[in-house]
């Protein structure tokens, strides 16, 4: 029973995303101008205006080195004619090799929640579990937005720094916002 009550309040809260969306694009579309909002402890530069401060989940898309297991794979083995031995296991070994290879791959990372500010500049996320340092990904070096409005989730790609992913129910709303900041710049749509 609560399996269901989760995915009623989820479909709820997909709904309602989606429909402040439209309500936003309805509203820019009539000559209307994005909200301002304020944003506690964060610093904004001379100019700089708060649109949205809201909860996301983010991740960052990226590969790293292939760290090896040390050590080698195997069992002892007491053997009634060689005695206690070692025997190596050179299909673990290999098993291990390539998970830490599949490991290093680039993929999806650091899945967390953060605090996310839509500003006039840019986004400014902070990791809800860190800590108090605002982690600023300007617009000027914003090469592209993928939005998937099926799961509620955009890929921004930046020219400096590894893709950042966005998921949640206000992403919608973001990606109208930030769609009418950059004035359709030819971000992917």
């Amino acid at each position: 029973m609560r399996w269901r009550k989760r995915r009623e309040t989820d479909e709820q809260a997909l709904i309602s995303g989606k429909r402040a969306a439209d309500e936003l694009a309805a509203a820019l579309r009539s000559g209307a101008c994005l909200p301002s909002v304020q944003a506690p402890s964060l610093s904004l530069d001379p100019g700089e205006v708060a649109h949205a401060d809201v909860t996301c989940g983010t991740a960052r898309f990226y590969g790293t080195e292939v760290v090896y297991p040390q050590g080698r794979a195997g069992y002892f083995e007491d053997h009634p004619t060689f005695g206690r031995r070692w025997v190596g296991n050179r299909r673990l070994e290999a098993r291990r090799r390539r998970d830490a290879e599949i490991d290093a791959q680039e993929r999806w990372r650091e899945h967390t929640a953060a605090r996310v500010v839509l500003t006039s500049q840019g986004f400014r996320l902070r990791p809800i579990p860190f800590g108090a340092e605002w982690l600023p990904f300007d617009h000027v070096l914003l090469t592209g937005a993928a939005p998937v409005p099926d799961r509620e989730q955009v890929e921004l790609s930046y020219s400096t720094c590894a893709p950042l992913l966005l998921t949640g129910t206000a992403v919608p709303w973001l990606v109208v916002a930030l769609d009418n900041l950059l004035g359709c710049s030819g971000l992917d749509r």
